[in-house]
């Protein structure tokens, strides 16, 4: 694990680009504080900084084939290496180090461009072949592992976070004015978009090559979770296979290996499984709040360590503290992110760094792959109903009108059904949305509040100059297709582990884990295991059955009745009283604040914003994007004036 960065160049790199390089390097120390290592070409300068998880003795970077000809620094961990190294072994190659990574070197030999498809891990990869001039980027198939891109004047720019391409003092602070609209609607950026304009990212599951002599550069996707063949069987065996596979090789660990766990299905079945095989005692780590209540999962989180025999640590945040780390969680995060819980994350992972445990696996993914919000099924059935139209006009409120009874959970599940009028309001919505939308929009993230409440009012909060400079795009690219759509299961599956999963959890699972030098390892987004699931999906959908239906059949016999009849209760902090407390220390900084300087929103309503009003039953308050946004601004722009490479003019 570490992080990394370089340059990358059509003519032959000067003193001070190598310089700019090592500067990049400075930046993600937190991401390898126990060293560093270096490769340098005549085009080609490449930093990493190390953090020691495998082969704490030899396994330094750069990393090497035999004859040195091939180098590489990974930003990752191997997960299968020590079955790569078995079949490499057996084709006549040789090991220096024990590290996981060195296998990639000795793969690219054996397959080119296609070693990454070998790979069964999270992994950003620079490797130089120094005999075919080629520079080789890579990243793994679900995102874990960021990298930042930039391409301008004949250079190619990279690093594993935002901060470090700042630092290089070849990227301006120029805002991107579609990315910024994406975010107030979504709450994060949505891939391969950055708030910066000129840096993006390079996708999940993509290889990009470049060649120095000629110049040339390539990009490929490598895997498509949609292109997973069908597999017939028992989706509780063949899910339940996978799980014990990964729940083994993830765990591999020179250092020792924790858990972040909640009351929740999915990082409790991770403990059990994970403890069944670790060879020692396995702590855990987990996150509540001084003033308790109904979204403290902590009395459920030390019944199932009890259970488990493993040592438990709990960290209580309160709003001051929270607070008082805003600014530092938004530096840390890299990309905003308007998610309240983040706090929790790096909270978590620095108890787990203070008790010398560097490792931490985490549930993310169980939600996405398995049906776990409510909103997904809810997309299914309303884009069959839109797609049934094939063209035609809707004319009937009958097809929409749909009564409900009231739940009981979440706690404000009452309260939004009393909200819809028992569904005759969100029917009549929902009637309006299909009659005067395109025939291409699906229904997806528009179902959810947030991007509500942001279509309805955010267009009131920019500036003209701002809404001008959006031109033709809108919100609705990210899941505007064109029909026939395919197996919509499968299409919705893919755009909520490509959209939220992606950006939201795990972009802020990695960064925030990584401020405190720690890996964080998802097992439940092990490509073989998604793999499994569409394949099953195809074969026979799961839509008609409970919420984690297959999850829960798969563990029925390993994860106690009492944990699996858990209501959902989400990850979610006492969201009013850390709004009134951020607003309280820092809304005063969206007066004529930088959104108001570079003309994204009018200075009337930064100072409406600045008060932090939240509406009934809202999650994400718009005051609270904008005022994540405002110290965001703020904190990227004076890293971007240091290097006196900067530009902060306003929208012209």
């Amino acid at each position: 694990m570490c992080g990394i960065a370089g340059i990358i160049s059509r003519a032959p790199l000067d003193p001070d680009a190598v310089e700019r390089v090592s500067r990049m390097g400075e930046t993600l120390i937190h991401r390898g504080p126990d060293g560093a290592g270096t490769i340098e070409a005549e085009q080609v300068a490449i930093t990493m900084r190390r953090l020691s998880i495998i082969d704490l003795g030899t396994g330094w970077q750069p990393l090497y084939n035999e004859d040195r000809s091939i180098s590489l620094v990974c930003n990752g961990e191997i997960y299968n290496y020590v079955e790569l190294r078995e079949k490499l072994r057996a084709r006549g190659h040789r090991f220096q180090t024990g590290s996981d990574c060195e296998t990639i070197a000795h793969l690219y030999e054996e397959y080119g461009d296609r070693c990454v498809e070998h790979l069964r891990g999270m992994f950003a990869i620079a490797l130089w072949d120094s005999r075919r001039k080629r520079v080789l980027l890579a990243r793994d198939r679900m995102g874990e592992k960021p990298l930042y891109l930039s391409e301008r004047d004949g250079m190619l720019i990279f690093g594993s976070e935002l901060k470090t391409m700042l630092s290089s003092g070849d990227v301006e602070f120029r805002i991107d004015p579609r990315a910024i609209d994406l975010y107030f609607h979504y709450q994060w950026v949505p891939e391969p978009l950055t708030p910066i304009a000129g840096v993006r990212k390079l996708p999940a599951a993509h290889v990009m090559t470049v060649d120095l002599d000629p110049w040339s550069v390539q990009e490929r996707c490598y895997w498509r979770m949609e292109d997973a063949p069908p597999l017939d069987g028992d989706p509780a065996r063949l899910i339940r296979a996978e799980l014990e596979t990964i729940s083994e090789i993830v765990i591999r660990s020179d250092v020792p290996v924790g858990i972040a766990l909640s009351g929740g299905l999915d990082s409790s079945a991770i403990a059990v499984l994970a403890t069944r095989k670790y060879p020692e005692a396995m702590h855990a780590f987990s996150v509540g709040y001084e003033t308790g209540g109904h979204t403290d999962e902590r009395a459920d989180a030390r019944a199932l360590a009890q259970h488990l025999g493993m040592p438990f640590h709990e960290v209580e945040v309160s709003a001051r503290e929270m607070s008082e780390a805003f600014s530092d969680i938004i530096y840390w995060r890299d990309d905003p992110i308007a998610d309240m819980s983040g706090y929790n994350y790096f909270a978590i992972a620095r108890a787990a760094r203070e008790r010398n445990v560097p490792v931490l696996l985490q549930g993310q993914g169980g939600d996405e792959l398995f049906w776990g919000y409510w909103f997904l099924h809810e997309a299914v059935r309303q884009s069959e109903r839109k797609a049934r139209r094939n063209g035609s006009v809707v004319s009937s409120l009958r097809d929409y009108l749909r009564l409900t009874l009231p739940k009981t959970r979440p706690r404000r599940a009452p309260l939004e059904w009393a909200v819809s009028l028992a569904g005759l309001r969100s029917s009549w919505d929902n009637f309006q949305r299909d009659r005067l939308s395109p025939r291409e929009r699906l229904v997806f993230y528009n179902l959810t509040p947030e991007f509500q409440t942001a279509s309805r009012q955010v267009s009131r909060l920019y500036s003209s100059r701002f809404q001008q400079s959006l031109g033709d795009s809108t919100p609705f690219d990210l899941f505007t297709l064109p029909q026939p759509w395919p197996a919509l299961d499968i299409l919705i599956t893919r755009l909520i582990c490509e959209t939220y999963l992606l950006e939201n959890g795990i972009a802020q699972g990695d960064r925030l884990s990584m401020a405190s030098s720690v890996e964080l390892r998802l097992p439940l987004v092990d490509y073989r295991l998604v793999e499994t699931v569409i394949g099953l999906r195809k074969a026979h959908s799961d839509l008609g059955l409970s919420p984690k239906a297959w999850f829960r059949q798969a563990i029925q016999d390993v994860v106690p009745e009492w944990v699996r009849k858990r209501p959902k209760r989400g990850f979610q902090p006492p969201v009013r009283a850390w709004n009134r407390a951020l607003f309280e220390r820092h809304g005063h900084l969206l007066n004529d604040g930088m959104l108001a300087q570079l003309g994204i929103l009018e200075g009337d309503a930064c100072r409406r914003l600045a008060q932090g009003p939240i509406a009934l039953l809202e999650g994400v308050p718009l005051s609270f994007r904008a005022l994540v946004l405002e110290v965001w601004c703020r904190r990227f722009s004076a890293l971007a004036k240091s290097t006196a490479s900067t530009s902060l003019q306003p929208l012209s």
